[in-house]
Parts: structure tokens; C-alpha cells; sequence
């Protein structure tokens, strides 16, 4: 056994998050890809059967009230906010992470006011929120103005209405300052739209104490809610009675049964909603949450810090020199909680990761070059960072 497995057997032994690996149904595979789809919980499919058979099944259409169908995307996003340091009452759950960043985006540009034209947005975002912006700002008589995270600064000015980031850089990894970056946006005068995609469920958030305007979100990377499950939309309470949605569906207006034609928006983070439910996704979301009860999030943050730079080191140890390079910082500060590494031969990239799923390590990439590792503490070992910088060293040496 060599000094890093030796190493990685005595952090496994004292990791106090270590038991709830035993929640998630996981094999012999080192997932790595949780940042991309979260594994499933063990009891998420009898929590599903029950609502097949019984609620969908047995009440049907009385499972709107007898079995909460119609309170859960309030009730589901009460159970998120603490995991991204939101007060009850200000998450909605539903719809994909695009359409409520199309709301966040409309919505910001509309509370801005008159004489603000501009949209300021990430010019590293993952690329549907660019395609949303831009249609945002087509239909509302804005330009989008892309500009990297750490020029957002200087980039504002009295025309700004709005400004969209990502938490996290989808492609590196690296960690924006959200604090200081929603604080330099409301000295400008402007509305912070946040995409915590990469964050919600790996570390601290903390939108209500540093005052987020709009946040979104997805639930099946961290949160492992299952493949496309709802998404959320965060609205800051002093936001709420003024939010204008672009998306004034039926369930969010004032009395919804009352079918008038006239919408009357309702109260709260309601607003939030347009149209049905997707209930049979959202109750496997709720589920899924249970795992969280009890699990701080500075802990998980501090797993997770801990496995990124105990996966970091290996590599440097055992990968050969220059044929990979880390892009992900290595400052906590600006680390989210995967690891990317650049291929110093892009052209092998894709055979690289091929090899690497064929002998049990799941990872994804980023065209051209980059290799990505998503680290869940929630489930992922120490081991199971050796074991793949171990085979990383062993399919490049190939």
C-alpha cells in the first residue's frame, strides 16, 4: 500500500461524513461526475412507488390536497434554503434552471427601472444562460454586454440594469466572489442575478446575508434530485411584492380557480410559479433531500476542500510531468468542488476520459482539452480520489 492509499484509508477513517455514503445505492465505480448528475438516494424508489401507486394511483386527483401536491414547490424550496442560506418563504421549485433564468433576468431588468439599458453577463457562463440573456434582452429593448467576473467592477455604470453570474466557471471550477461582486453591483445601482448550478449542496451560499437580488439553481447535480429534475428561483423578500414576471401562468396568480381573465399576481415567491407542477419529479426531488437532514454545510464545504487538495496532490505525485495542468485555483477562496485539468495534448482528451470510465473512474470533460472531476461529499472518499489520480497516472503513461 503506498503513503497516499495509506494517507486516504486514515482521512476515510475520520471523516464525520463518511456514514452517509451508505444513503446513495453506489457500486464498485469512482463517480466522479455528481457535478453533472448526482447519484440516486436508496430510498428515493419506495418514496416513488408510494406516490405512483397510492397518490397518483389510488387518490388521484384528491392528492392535490390530501397528499400536498399543490404546496410542494413552496414546501420543496423551504427545505433548499438553508442549504443556500435563504430565508422560508423566498424559493420556488419548478421549471428547468433556463426558463427561471429567464424570469431572474426579465424580472431584475424590470425592477432596475427606467434608464438602464444594459445587461452585464459572465462572458465565461455556461452558454444557455448567454442564449436566455440575449432573448431577454432582445424582447425587453436592453444589449447584453459580456464581461469576465473579476471585470465586473469596473464594467458598471448608471446604464446597468441587471447583472448574471455564475457562482461557479462550469469549465475550471474557480469560485466567484459573490459577496463582493453583489455588493459592487448594488453600489452601481443594478440587480445581482446569481446561477448557483455549480454551488447549491457543495458550500456555503449565503444569499440573504449578502444580499442577492435573484438567485437560480438546478437539483440533480449536488442536490441529487434525478435527471432533469425542477429547478428553483430565489426571490429576496424586499423583492417579492414588486417581482413582474415574463411568465404570468395560472398558478401564480392570486386565486388560481378563479379562472378570471385578468391576472392578479399572488403573494410571496408564488410568483415564481407559471404553470402545473411537474409532481412526480418534484416528490423524487423532495425525497431526495432527505439526506440532508443533520449535514451542515460548512462540513461538507470542508470535506470538500480537503478532497480537492488531497486529489490535487496525488495527481501532482503520480500523473508524469506536464501532461496534464490544473485550471481550477488552488486558492479555497476561489475553489468550487471539482478539479479541472487541462490535457496537454487536447487531441487525446475525449480517449483519455474513455479509458478512464472503461476502468472504473466516471469523470466528463470540456472541449478541446479539459478533464473534469466533480468531488460530492456527501458520498465521494478520500479512496476514491487516489484510486483515480492513480488511474489517471496509469491510462496517460499508456
Amino acid at each position: 500500500m503506498s503513503d497516499f492509499q495509506e494517507r486516504a484509508e486514515a482521512l476515510d477513517a475520520a471523516d464525520g461524513l463518511a456514514g452517509l455514503r451508505e444513503l446513495f445505492t453506489l457500486d464498485d465505480t469512482v463517480y466522479l461526475d455528481g457535478n453533472s448528475l448526482g447519484a440516486l438516494p436508496r430510498h428515493v424508489p419506495a418514496r416513488m412507488q408510494d406516490v405512483i401507486t397510492r397518490e397518483w394511483g389510488a387518490l388521484r386527483i384528491r392528492s392535490w390536497d390530501e397528499s400536498g401536491w399543490w404546496s410542494a414547490p413552496e414546501r420543496i424550496g423551504d427545505r433548499i434554503a438553508p442549504l443556500v442560506g435563504a430565508g422560508a418563504g423566498q424559493i420556488v421549485v419548478g421549471d428547468s434552471t433556463s426558463v427561471n433564468v429567464f424570469k431572474a433576468v426579465v424580472a431584475a431588468t424590470r425592477l432596475a427601472g427606467e434608464g438602464r439599458d444594459e445587461i452585464l453577463v459572465d462572458a465565461t457562463t455556461f452558454p444557455t444562460d448567454g442564449y436566455i440573456a440575449g432573448s431577454a434582452a432582445r424582447m425587453t429593448g436592453h444589449r447584453v454586454v459580456p464581461v469576465a467576473p473579476s471585470d465586473v467592477p469596473a464594467a458598471l455604470g448608471p446604464r446597468t440594469a441587471a447583472v448574471l453570474l455564475n457562482h461557479v466557471d462550469y469549465r475550471t471550477g474557480r469560485l466567484h466572489d459573490l459577496s463582493g461582486l453583489t455588493a459592487a453591483v448594488h453600489d452601481a445601482g443594478a440587480l445581482a442575478v446569481w446561477d448557483l448550478c455549480h454551488t447549491a449542496g457543495a458550500l456555503p451560499v449565503g444569499l440573504d446575508a449578502h444580499g442577492v437580488d435573484l438567485a437560480v439553481g438546478c437539483t440533480y447535480k449536488y442536490l441529487n434530485g434525478g435527471p432533469g429534475s425542477p429547478a428553483y428561483l430565489y426571490v429576496a423578500e424586499r423583492h417579492q411584492a414588486a417581482f413582474d414576471s415574463p411568465l404570468p401562468g395560472w398558478t401564480s396568480h392570486a386565486d388560481p380557480f378563479g379562472m378570471t381573465p385578468g391576472y392578479v399576481p399572488a403573494d410571496g415567491s408564488v410568483r415564481g410559479r407559471v404553470g402545473t407542477p411537474d409532481i412526480l419529479s418534484m416528490l423524487a426531488l423532495e425525497a431526495a433531500l432527505d439526506v440532508w437532514e443533520g449535514v451542515a454545510v460548512e462540513a461538507v464545504r470542508a470535506k470538500s476542500l480537503a478532497l480537492t487538495d488531497f486529489f490535487l496532490e496525488c495527481v501532482a505525485a503520480y500523473v508524469p510531468g506536464g501532461r496534464v495542468t490544473p485550471v481550477t485555483p488552488a486558492a479555497h477562496a476561489e475553489r468550487g468542488s471539482q478539479v479541472s485539468l487541462r490535457c496537454e495534448n487536447a487531441d487525446e482528451t475525449e480517449a483519455v476520459m474513455r479509458a478512464l470510465v472503461e476502468r472504473g473512474v466516471v469523470g466528463d470533460l470540456r472541449r478541446p482539452d479539459v478533464l473534469r472531476f466533480g468531488f460530492t461529499p456527501l458520498y465521494v472518499r478520500f479512496a476514491d480520489a487516489e484510486r483515480a489520480a492513480r488511474i489517471l497516472a496509469e491510462v496517460l503513461a499508456a
